[in-house]
């Protein structure tokens, strides 16, 4: 791949050719964020990205060999480690959600694993799944089947290989699962039982109860905590890739993380990195992720010079949680909503406004089985004619029986506030749920950056295309997860790096310089400005938006960044610093700009993104939105990597 790099009129141009003789058109770059709302291609979207992602060719970076870097063994641990600074490995995985717990399982095969995760290991987008993994299962359904729900839902922007892929090769994924340990709920027959959610035409969903996901990631933690070959940081914040140059190539070398409870920098050096690290729910104030979920990678994957797709594409789960219309109100605001699963509607809810009125069938024929978009969009509308803040979601005229043993979770929640949902409608309200955008991943997870591989929600492989189907997600993970395992294996046995290679990146610094009243204050501050921008984002960039409210948005949030930065460097913050609420609020300013910017490029409505002013699906848009890489001479601190960038040069 050869890149040309060019400033027009002080704006930067960067355009990609690839060997192949295919190209993209240019891409202009505007002030911190960058956009390609039309991009022009021929080629299908996976086989676009694997010759823009997979063929090195024309510039394959080969750092120099190093006999004492075959293998990360406890030689190297036991030389190299002596402060505890810096730790090698073949393998480091940002996340410790189901993507990267079953790569790391696979690759600890071939080579020591660092799992590098922000909180406890279980605290991830996983672990809140309740539906459960879609899957052929059944004789009566089909892959093909399976790809044209995945399709429609997606508003027809899904890339086709990478749809084929998931859906055929999903159902080893799952039977991979059964055979670690992972228990599924069964039918009466004794055959799995297959749940059916909105969009799909099928009973397909494999389930475990409403508490699916924390049932897959009891199976792969424990099998993780059993390999002798990973190794698990948690409390562990990635503050920023290490890359290099070489050329026009950018390179990966690992990640400088912040021990959160020792307020320590440790750098990770690695032949392989694998980006796990979940979604940016918590751009907007009512998210159905854990708190964990601030566009980390995303953010991290921007600065450090991967192209990121789509990111305009939100998806609102309909029905969240509405603590409001609760009997017993909860005693404190909840760090993130509790979700009621899709498999509710699936099995037969009905959704009424507080008249108790059906309102589903006069938005679509498919009414409570429409896909999340429509449903999410028709629940908006009818709080805002009616002036109300909630819907109920009733599934009380099911058998009590059934409702408890699908459902116990969320029966279980809602009795705790005086609601029984065998007998009372649950109060629902839209809320943040999945980034159906990312960083841009070819069919084996590999990004543009040499090492650098993703997988699960912080990955746009072009399987979700305008809108995720339900249950799909976990599927992606599990998927892509494990096609990005050979070609890792691959890298890492053809790579080498020096063993100083770390002192090579200025490291981060911890402001214990500036004393605690200082940080007390910028604490307080950084605290104020999240919840604003939360509010901005929810106000004009939510599930119903214009062209006017998103430029509205890009301003505001534009003068909020530079007032909050500005704030941190009058108080004696510098570049270097790292504090952990910091760290996360510039990610959410990153992955807000890419947001809004991504949707002020689409001018058209397409599944999740609905536009008042361009309310029509425009067939010749059908094309992803395309962030391309920055300028490092620009942008504000958000924007920017914390470490310089060496030349690889310096390394040999």
């Amino acid at each position: 791949m050869a890149a040309s790099i060019a400033y027009v009129g002080g704006h930067l141009q960067y355009g990609v050719n690839f060997c192949m003789g295919q190209s993209y058109k240019q891409a202009i770059w505007v002030p911190s964020v960058t956009f390609n709302g039309c991009l022009q291609r021929e080629l299908s979207w996976s086989c676009g990205v694997s010759k823009f992602l997979q063929i090195r060719k024309c510039n394959l970076f080969r750092s120099r060999t190093n006999e004492n870097w075959k293998s990360f063994g406890t030689v190297i641990t036991s030389a190299y480690l002596r402060d505890g600074s810096t730790k090698y490995f073949d393998f480091a995985v940002i996340g410790s959600g189901v993507a990267g717990l079953r790569y790391a399982l696979e690759v600890a095969k071939h080579g020591s694993v660092a799992i590098i995760t922000k909180a406890e290991p279980h605290e991830s987008n996983t672990n809140y799944a309740q539906g459960g993994v879609s899957a052929v299962l059944c004789p009566s359904d089909s892959v093909e089947s399976h790809m044209q729900d995945t399709i429609v839902a997606g508003a027809y922007l899904c890339d086709e290989e990478s749809v084929k892929v998931v859906c055929t090769e999903g159902p080893d994924r799952i039977r991979e699962l059964i055979a670690m340990g992972a228990s599924f709920d069964h039918g009466d027959d004794g055959n799995l039982h297959l749940a059916r959610e909105g969009g799909h035409s099928h009973h397909r969903i494999v389930h475990a109860a409403d508490m699916t996901g924390r049932e897959i990631e009891r199976a792969l933690l424990e099998a993780v905590v059993n390999d002798p070959n990973i190794s698990v940081f948690k409390h562990h914040f990635a503050i920023d890739l290490l890359t290099s140059q070489d050329g026009s190539d950018t390179i990966c070398h690992g990640i400088d993380a912040l021990n959160t409870e020792t307020q320590e920098v440790v750098r990770f050096i690695s032949k392989v990195t694998l980006l796990a690290s979940g979604g940016a729910g918590h751009i907007y104030p009512s998210t159905t992720n854990p708190l964990v979920a601030t566009g980390d990678g995303m953010a991290m994957a921007h600065r450090a010079q991967a192209v990121i797709s789509n990111m305009e594409f939100v998806q609102f789960h309909p029905t969240a949680l509405a603590d409001e219309g609760l009997p017993i109100k909860p005693k404190k605001t909840r760090e993130n909503s509790f979700l009621i699963t899709e498999a509710v509607r699936g099995d037969g809810g009905i959704l009424y406004n507080l008249s108790m009125e059906r309102f589903m069938p006069l938005y679509d024929e498919r009414a409570e089985l429409a896909p999340r978009d429509v449903v999410a969009r028709s629940i908006d509308d009818q709080l805002k004619k009616r002036n109300e803040k909630y819907v109920l979601l009733d599934i009380s005229h099911k058998l009590r029986e059934k409702i408890l043993s699908h459902f116990p979770n969320i029966a279980n929640e809602c009795l705790q506030h005086g609601l029984d949902i065998t007998q009372q409608p649950i109060p629902v309200v839209p809320a943040a749920h999945y980034m159906c955008g990312g960083v841009r991943a070819g069919l084996q997870g590999e990004t543009n950056v040499h090492g650098l591989y993703v997988a699960g929600e912080v990955a746009c492989t072009g399987l979700h295309g305008a809108n995720r189907l339900a249950s799909n997600s976990l599927l992606e993970a599990l998927v892509f997860a494990r096609r990005a395992v050979q070609p890792s294996i691959n890298h890492m046995k053809s790579s080498s790096l020096d063993l100083s290679a770390s002192s090579l990146w200025t490291r981060p610094l911890v402001p214990k310089s500036l004393g605690s009243d200082v940080m007390h204050k910028i604490l307080r501050i950084t605290k104020e400005v999240r919840k604003e921008l939360q509010s901005i984002m929810w106000k004009y960039v939510g599930i119903v938006r214009s062209t006017s409210r998103l430029q509205e948005a890009e301003q505001k949030i534009g003068k909020l960044e530079a007032k909050w930065e500005t704030y941190l460097f009058e108080h004696g913050w510098q570049q270097t610093m790292v504090a952990l609420e910091a760290c996360e609020m510039r990610n959410l300013f990153c992955c807000a700009k890419l947001v809004v910017s991504s949707a002020l490029a689409r001018h058209e409505s397409r599944g999740l993104h609905y536009m008042t002013d361009f309310p029509d699906l425009e067939e010749s848009k059908r094309l992803p939105t395309v962030i391309f890489p920055s300028s490092h001479t620009t942008g504000t601190w958000s924007s920017r990597q914390l470490h310089q960038q060496p030349i690889v040069k310096s390394m040999v």
